[in-house]
Order: structure tokens, then sequence, then C-alpha cells
């Protein structure tokens, strides 16, 4: 098999979704069904491959993105699980970044919520084709066409089923393939889940070729040559409807919908299938963008090729006193372990010595990646989250990834003042793995004060400083970073009527506060005195 048709095989995706939706419990079936894992784990029981951190387990909430490697149907499917608080955005920011689909997972009951939003608005701004998978199907109140508007409506998305389920809350059972046009029922047997294709029921045979037409329907708007066809024959073959969905989505026209309920093994099978089917390799993404070093006003481009200039960026950082960690996405050319790149933000050459595929918390040495591989690599010494390495010919600086400010501070001190100096380091340490986490020293005050998301993502990096770094520490109440603007002009008066040493002093004063809008260039605040000459 040559290069390019490995590449083919190559998915590089991440499941994405509001808090509490599934998508550590989903990525945990996706393994076990996969063979990665021979035992499914627990969100509950702290026993997941991805929520590996002590502090994931006892939350029960995921908080770092995880990365895994599974093999399936031939493909390699490189998946990252990401956090669904929003205090943690910026590791959902990050994944998204760099790979080239994604799985959004919605709770059957609720459909679209807050971080949903979110987390499509980051998959829009990215370019990210994703396809959803309606989860919880079991759960009292679950509606899949509920959930199917809440798509439509709130995120303005273009969801097509593919799936038909077969009752919902403790009547759901499966649901039917409306492109095989099969029932997929599920019955268990012991602990083991048996997976069972029939034929569709009678009494569910009308409701499904409905929905089948539906789906042709949509199908053939997304392509003219299917449009032609299916008024012509008024149907679809199977192999036209995938190949009609598979251009839909890496086109973000639509996104397949499928349905089932993670914690009880319904649906996995089918995301992996689907995912395989639908979602892009790196080679069907368009070229990475970047700028010359030589000439930063020359846009240049890379395309997943083996053999053309080594582009990699460097996506996230695991800061650990011993050897930092960096979690590298190869567009271009080939990255071999003990090769010498380049950074091209500061000009510093950088040592490869050992690269790793990840699996969550294991490591497993490679000699080299290839373009459109997520790897991890140890020994930079110069190189921070969004910084680009290259080789020294042909060298082109990626675009970095852009993270929200911190919006939250409080002070923090050591129990010990001995430990002040081993407290800034681990901080440092902390913020060089995190990029909406800050420190700095309030000059007015004298405290020293971190910054983050929220108070859940400063109440973690204490822990960790505790747990991690063995430094224990005091904190203060939270201060909120608030950011306000005038909207509407307004007047004030201001009187300073005073004795003092027997004479009597006063001043008026009158302001007019309105809205101003700098240009570029110019400073976001503008004084104008327009006191009568020889009153200042």
């Amino acid at each position: 098999m040559d290069d390019l048709s490995q590449i083919r095989r190559i998915r590089n995706i991440g499941i994405a979704a509001h808090i509490d939706a599934g998508k550590t419990t989903t990525t945990e079936r996706l393994l076990y069904y996969s063979g990665r894992i021979h035992r499914a784990g627990d969100v509950d029981d702290g026993t997941t491959i991805t929520d590996f951190d002590v502090e994931e387990q006892q939350r029960g909430i995921t908080i770092y993105s995880a990365a895994v490697t599974l093999e399936w149907n031939n493909h390699c499917i490189n998946l990252i699980d990401t956090p669904g608080h929003v205090d943690f955005t910026a590791e959902v920011e990050r994944s998204l970044r760099v790979l080239d689909g994604a799985v959004v997972v919605f709770d059957a009951k609720e459909g679209v919520e807050a971080q949903s939003e979110t987390v499509w608005r980051q998959a829009d701004r990215y370019h990210v084709p994703r396809i959803c998978f309606m989860n919880k199907m079991d759960k009292t109140g679950a509606d899949f066409e509920a959930a199917l508007d809440s798509v439509r409506e709130r995120l303005h998305g273009n969801p097509i089923p593919i799936h038909l389920p077969t009752g919902s809350e403790s009547s759901f059972d499966g649901f039917i393939d409306l492109i095989q046009m099969k029932r997929i029922r599920f019955q268990r047997e012991g602990e083991i889940m048996q997976r069972l294709v029939e034929d569709i029921p009678a009494d569910w045979l009308k409701k499904a070729r409905g929905a089948r037409h539906s789906l042709e329907e949509h199908v053939a708007e997304l392509d003219d040559a299917l449009m032609d066809h299916y008024l012509t024959h008024e149907s679809l073959a199977d192999e036209q409807i995938v190949a009609g969905l598979r251009k839909g989505t890496i086109e973000r026209r639509c996104q397949p919908v499928l349905c089932g309920s993670s914690l009880k093994h319904v649906g996995a099978r089918d995301i992996l299938n689907r995912v395989c089917d639908f979602l892009p390799s790196p080679l069907d993404v368009p070229p990475i963008r970047g700028f010359a070093v030589d000439d930063p006003e020359k846009r240049v481009e890379r395309p997943c090729d083996p053999k053309g200039p080594l582009a990699a960026l460097v996506f996230k950082v695991v800061a650990d006193s011993h050897s930092d960690l960096f979690f590298v996405r190869i567009y271009s050319g080939v990255l071999k372990a003990g090769s010498r790149v380049v950074n091209p933000r500061n000009g510093r050459k950088e040592n490869v010595p050992r690269m790793f595929r990840v699996f969550a918390k294991r490591r497993e040495q490679v000699e080299e990646a290839s373009a459109g591989d997520i790897v991890a690599v140890i020994g930079l010494k110069e190189s921070l989250t969004g910084d680009t390495l290259c080789e020294q010919h042909g060298a082109c600086l990626l675009e970095r990834i852009e993270f929200p400010e911190p919006v939250i501070s409080m002070s923090i001190e050591p129990q010990s003042s001995n430990d002040r100096d081993k407290l800034i380091q681990a901080l440092e340490m902390l913020a060089r793995s995190d990029p909406t986490f800050s420190c700095r020293t309030d000059a007015e005050a004298g405290q020293l004060l971190i910054s983050g998301m929220g108070e859940l993502h400063l109440e973690v990096m204490c822990h960790r400083l505790e747990r991690d770094f063995n430094v224990g520490v005091r904190v203060g109440k939270p201060r909120v970073a608030y950011r306000e603007t005038i909207t509407v002009a307004a007047n004030a008066e201001g009187r300073f009527i005073r004795e003092a040493g027997g004479r009597r002093h006063f001043a008026i004063v009158y302001m007019r506060l309105e809205p101003f809008t700098p240009e570029p260039g110019q400073p976001v605040f503008q004084f104008v005195n327009e006191a009568p000459a020889g009153l200042l």
C-alpha cells in the first residue's frame, strides 16, 4: 500500500458535546468495540481510559483532552475526547484546530444545550465537518425529532437522519438503518449486548419507507448528478446515498444523524462505520495555509503530502517536571525521531529525540510519522502551544491558535514562605501547558494572582499544585474581570465646595461620556477638553 492510500485510511476526529451528554462513555464504547480495550469502563466508577487524571475520576467529568488511536475496518482513527465544561473550552479549541472531523454528541432529551452551541461555533470557525449522535435515547423524556429540530433552529445545521429509532425511553431497543433498510435490534444476554440485524417489522415498514424517501430527497439536493438520477429513477441506491452524504458532510452542507445509547452499548459500532464512511481523510480537507518566513505578507499552502516539506503544528503541551510532552499534528512531510527542526516563530532549532503514539496516559514509541498523523514528541525546549515546526528549507509559519482571555482571578500564596519560588515555578509550568491560565504579581497590592476561565478551572489548578507539585497554597476570593463599555451618551456634574484656612474653595466639573469607535491603530479612549480658554 502506497503512502497516499495509507493517508486515505486515516481519520483525525474529536468527540465534542455539552457536559454530561455522554462523550467519554461514547469514546469508551468505541475503544471497546474496536478491540483497543477488553472491558468498557464507566465514568461514575472512574475507570474510563480517557479520564485518567485523578481529578477527572473524582469529579466524573472530562478536564483534559485525551488522545487515543484505534483501528476499524482497515482505517486508523486518531480520536480526541474533549471536555464539555465551559471552563475548559480551550481544550476543545486546540483540538478542533487540528482535527479533520468531529462527532457531536447530544442528549436526546435536552437536544442542543449551551456548550453545544459553543462547540458548534468552534467547529464552524475551523471548518470542521461533523456527524451527530443523539445519545441517551433510553432516557426518560428522550425525543429524537425534537432534538433534530433544536439542531436546525439553534445551530442552523442541516441534520439528515440515517437512523429511525424504534421506540424511546424504556421501550428503546434499537433503530432502523435507513441506508441498509434493516432493523438493528439490541438484546442483552448476560453481560453481552447482542446486535441483531433483522428485516423491518411490518408495523414499522410504512414509517421506515417514508423516512427513506425523505433521506433520498435530502441527499439528492446535495449533488446535481444525484438529483438528475433521482428525478429520472425516483430512487437512489445505497452506494449513491453514502457517496452523497460523504460529499455533503465534507463540504459542511449537512450532518448525518445517528442515534443510540452509549451506556447501553447501542450505536457505537455504527458510529465507527459512519466515521469511516462520511468524515474526511487528511487528503479530503483543503491544504493548510500559512505565511512564508522570509516574506510575512506572502501566503503559502502545504497540501497533505509526505514528500513535501515538513509543516507541523504544536497544539498542546503537557508540562512535566522531567520533560514536557508536545502534541503535534503533521500537515506535510515526515517527522522522524532524532531529527532537527526549526521553530520559525523564534528562529530556534529544536531536537526531536523521541516520538510517541499516545493512548491516553500510555505511550507507544515510534520512529517516524507522516503527513496527516498526530503524535507526541519530547525534547523541545523553545516551543509553545500554537508554534510551527518545519525544516530550514521551505520554512513556513502556520496560523496560531487563538484562545479566549481569562475572565476570573484570585490571589494565591504558599502556605510556607520558603515555597514561594517553588510555587512560581509550578505556576509557570501550568501556564505553559494551559494558554487560558496565567499568573502575575499585582503591583498595587503586591499579591500573586492567578487567572482562568472560571472558579472550577482555578480550583483544579490549585489541586494540581498540591497533588503534582507538592506545594500547599492558600487562595483568596475570586475577582471577576468585568469588561464594560459605554453604549449611550450621558452627562454628569461634579461639585467641590470646601472651606479651609478661612477661605472658600470650590470647583464645578461638567462631563459628557459617549460611545467611541476608534480607527485601526487609535487608542480605545479619547479625551476631549471643551472647557473655555483660561479656565484650565
